[in-house]
């Protein structure tokens, strides 16, 4: 079966563990979210983060998620990589999935470098003979030599990243969800990661990203969804798109500015 996304009414609630909506917690809460805050059938107050969101997407999509800090961009990213479980809703997959969020998540610092390596990769699926293959051109790409056999702890953060991005793009998804905020280390190992992202954005089947950039957006998408306090009001060609985000960015300037 080709690679395929369905999302049918999909919702994702973040629970507050104590204080009314009306508190000042709460109210904070809901500023950094970008969700709304409400009371589910419980009475419990939660964080709305995405409310009711539909989507289709099929093999060769390239599309771009557009929204304000907060809008719901990371939580949706989430939700395809199958690290949050809608509250509410359908989800549907067909393919294998790959996710790079932040790199370092999951790593053990007093593990090596070496020892990081295949714990994630076990996490990812593979067998013990597939990392088995794989490990010697993942050590060698992060370019650590002799370091790959000392806790992650004593790396420093440039380190640190090479290490995680090496892990995090030694498979070829067939469904690739990206969040611009990736690090790849210090400067001479930028143009080598940057040439291994390309290979991951042209071999995916369907790609996911999540930018502020527009001229990354422009360079890997060609079509885009706009999201707003966790509901998806736009979508369509990428230009279209940004078009509308553009308008509504403006709008609300000058309705800040007014009041």
């Amino acid at each position: 079966m080709m690679a395929s996304i369905s999302l049918r009414k999909v919702s994702v609630q973040f629970p507050l563990l104590s204080g009314s909506a009306r508190s000042l917690k709460n109210s904070v809460l809901a500023a950094t979210t970008g969700g709304r805050i409400k009371q589910d059938a419980r009475s419990q107050t939660v964080v709305s983060a995405l409310n009711d969101i539909d989507l289709e997407l099929r093999l060769s999509d390239r599309v771009a998620v557009i929204g304000h800090n907060g809008s719901g961009k990371s939580t949706l990213l989430r939700v395809l990589a199958g690290i949050y479980e809608p509250a509410g809703g359908e989800i549907e997959v067909h393919g294998t999935v790959g996710s790079i969020f932040d790199p370092a998540l999951g790593m053990d610092p007093e593990s090596s470098g070496a020892e990081n390596v295949a714990l994630r990769l076990l996490l990812m699926g593979m067998s013990r003979q597939e990392i088995a293959e794989r490990m010697d051109e993942i050590c060698a790409f992060t370019g650590l030599g002799p370091f790959l056999h000392m806790p992650v702890r004593t790396y420093s953060a440039g380190m640190g990243a090479r290490l995680a991005f090496a892990i995090s793009t030694s498979v070829l998804p067939e469904i690739l969800i990206l969040d611009e905020g990736i690090g790849a280390g210090d400067a001479a190992f930028f143009e080598q990661a940057n040439a291994r992202l390309r290979r991951l954005l042209e071999s995916a089947g369907i790609l996911v990203l999540a930018s502020h950039s527009e001229d990354l957006l422009r360079q890997c998408c060609t079509s885009a969804i706009l999201l707003e306090h966790g509901s998806l009001i736009a979508a369509g060609p990428l230009e279209r798109v940004l078009a509308d985000y553009q308008a509504r960015t403006h709008a609300q300037a000058q309705a800040r500015l007014a009041a």
